[in-house]
């Protein structure tokens, strides 16, 4: 018997058209440096994978979260922040990911850009942002 998702379909693909949004605006603001580039071309930085760019947000859904890991230097995504569905797609509860104890903290609310965390998939990306730059 196959489980119900707690999180629809309907509401995973808002989500996923948010999150292309909000890195498509963020790419156009921040273009890599010449000399990222520059590392690139000599292998110290990967490339990073196709469709992606540093920085982007990549969307996880797992049960009734969904988790937002932004795309790093190395290529790879990073743990930025979880965001737990209450069945209001403008009234998410949040937990940051503390690298220092390798998990996400609900109450946690000192940080840099806790000030835009407001219940939706958009605030949190933008308090991930100020969290943790690139």
């Amino acid at each position: 018997m196959a489980r119900k998702k707690i999180i629809s379909d309907e509401i995973r693909e808002e989500i996923i058209a948010r999150v292309d949004a909000f890195n498509e605006k963020k790419a156009k603001q921040a273009q890599p440096s010449g000399m990222t580039n520059l590392l690139r071309r000599l292998g110290v930085v990967p490339a990073t994978p196709p469709g992606k760019t540093v920085g982007s947000y990549v969307p996880c859904f797992r049960g009734a979260f969904l988790y937002l890991d932004r795309i790093g230097w190395n290529g790879r995504p990073s743990e930025i922040c979880r965001l737990k569905w209450t069945g209001d797609m403008e009234n998410w509860e949040f937990a940051i990911y503390r690298h220092s104890r390798n998990f996400y903290d609900p109450n946690e609310w000192m940080f840099p850009g806790s000030g835009h965390v407001d219940g939706t998939v958009e605030g949190a990306m933008r308090a991930g942002m100020e969290a943790y730059p690139k």
